[in-house]
């Protein structure tokens, strides 16, 4: 479950990284002169009570591989259910953007706890233009795009779980995954390509089960506890353009305190497809949560399985509001289950490891509710990538 995608990822540079170590100071001696507004002085100083949502609405700047410099307005709200900081965090975000590479869309996030998180609402929604660079398929492909996909695309993905015992919750997933009139702009070296399945475009509606394991309390900053979830989905032939197809997905992630305020986290993912999947479908390695330092989409496949793990400070011992963070991470991909996990010499039906490292530094954006602002830096033997969010990778 990625509950922070790029919905939650931008603010305020000036927010971010004031330079004064000390900010409420700086923000009390200062305040007339300054002439900051008031809600970025709320944001600074997080005067408000504890037990109070927090809702911030601000024009964003940010960078990425996929997007190159991105603005956009971002708005996110946490709140306790009732008001009762003994119940878990919930969160909902949305976020607008335009890009330099010409990509714009709207997005949403969010996760809701119900009372005594006896139920559990997870969900997403994406309405994009997207331009995006296209290698093929496989984990062999060559270093260079050799298309741009230009298409317009809507998905929506809703979970509505019940607790049933302690942590553990179950209940129905619904997908529904849209991408109309793709254009592939087809490098001009590349004669006969290889049209990849569902080049017309697609609608595909899913539906299933889910089994989820869940004792976190701050799903956006995990300091200990565990989540795991299995989802089984099955897209059937309902529309003219569906392509019939199954898929399993598994996230697993543990975090525990060290010391202080130190983490160690770390994450299993898997996602396992068959049938007729569609390209915009295919598992995918890169983006902002895993294997970061890639460009999204540089390798996919109907197979997928990675695993990362991060060494966190939050903050720092000598800061109120710094932090930092080192990660790593493992990817695979295949077209077949088996070989995800197994690499035979002299073929190219198996796959190899992709790896990615990295570091980031955090800054505590609401300290009542313990939610830190990240800009990290991933490394590969590829290049790197450069993200800014708020929340934790995962």
């Amino acid at each position: 479950m990625l509950f922070l995608s790029r919905v939650k990822r931008y603010i305020y540079a000036s927010i971010l990284f004031l330079p004064s170590v000390n900010l409420k100071a700086q923000i009390t001696a200062f305040g007339d002169t300054l002439n900051l507004p008031q809600w970025v002085q709320n944001i600074v100083n997080d005067t408000m009570s504890a037990d109070k949502p927090r809702f911030v609405l601000i024009p964003s700047v940010g960078y990425t591989p996929e997007t190159k410099w991105e603005i956009g307005l971002s708005s996110t709200v946490v709140f306790h259910y009732k008001n009762d900081t003994s119940q878990r965090l919930s969160e909902i975000a949305t976020y607008a953007f335009y890009t330099q590479n010409g990509q714009l869309g709207v997005l949403g996030d969010h996760v809701i706890y119900g009372p005594s998180a006896n139920w559990y609402l997870l969900g997403k929604f994406k309405i994009e233009n997207y331009p995006l660079d296209y290698f093929g398929v496989g984990s062999y492909t060559q270093a260079e795009p050799i298309a741009v996909i230009s298409s317009n695309t809507f998905n929506i993905r809703e979970r509505l779980l019940k607790r049933t015992y302690n942590n553990l919750f179950i209940g129905l997933e619904i997908d529904y995954q849209q991408i109309n009139n793709p254009q592939f702009d087809w490098k001009s070296s590349i004669q006969n390509p290889n049209l990849p399945n569902g080049y017309l475009g697609s609608n595909n509606l899913g539906s299933g089960l889910g089994l989820v394991w869940d004792s976190r309390k701050n799903p956006i900053n995990s300091r200990k506890g565990s989540l795991f979830e299995v989802a089984y989905l099955f897209y059937p032939k309902i529309f003219a353009r569906s392509h019939p197809m199954k898929s399993i997905y598994i996230d697993g992630r543990w975090y525990q305190p060290i010391s202080g305020n130190k983490v160690f986290a770390a994450q299993v993912y898997a996602n396992f497809n068959w049938g007729d999947v569609p390209f915009n479908q295919m598992a995918v390695i890169g983006g902002p949560m895993i294997m970061r330092g890639y460009y999204i989409g540089r390798f996919r496949d109907k197979q997928y399985v990675a695993t990362q793990a991060e060494f966190r400070w939050l903050p720092f011992k000598f800061s109120k509001r710094f932090g930092a963070t080192v990660f790593g991470g493992l990817a695979s991909l295949a077209e077949n289950p088996a070989e995800v996990f197994l690499k035979e010499l002299n073929t190219q039906a198996s796959t190899d490891w992709k790896w990615a490292i990295g570091t980031g530094l955090r800054f505590l954006l609401f300290p009542k509710k313990d939610i830190f602002s990240r800009v990290d830096i991933g490394f590969n033997p590829e290049g790197y990538g450069l993200y800014i969010y708020i929340g934790e990778a995962f």
